[in-house]
């Protein structure tokens, strides 16, 4: 069992940065691939970043790549999303989320989930 708890969102304006970070509780954090999703009002769930269990490979969508970066920290058990040049299309509510096994992907299939931090972006 894993439970995540995320904070740091906020209210930032056009440009600029946030740094989300998600705090893991379980003794498997080590071995266990993450990732950062979305919801943006009137919309449905989409992928933001991913990261395997290693923190080695790493994968981002295509609109916020270049943008953010995934990192963790495996002695703390924690996983951060560094937000960069933000937009106002990048409001939603952020979640961390974990699967189980190492490999990291962009698609939906993991099994634990925060309960989510606000950022919003204004113009």
């Amino acid at each position: 069992q894993v439970q995540l708890v995320e904070s740091g969102g906020g209210l930032v304006q056009t440009g600029g940065s946030l740094r989300l970070s998600c705090a893991a509780s379980g003794r498997t954090f080590s071995t266990t691939a993450m990732g950062w999703f979305r919801r943006a009002p009137g919309k449905g769930r989409e992928s933001v970043a991913a990261i395997s269990a290693s923190g080695a490979v790493t994968y981002y969508a295509a609109s916020v790549k270049g943008r953010f970066t995934i990192s963790r920290d495996n002695a703390k058990g924690t996983v951060d999303l560094q937000m960069n040049s933000l937009k106002p299309e990048d409001t939603a509510v952020y979640y961390c989320a974990a699967k189980q096994g190492p490999v990291p992907t962009l698609i939906d299939h993991y099994n634990y989930w925060g309960q989510g931090t606000q950022v919003t972006v204004s113009s």
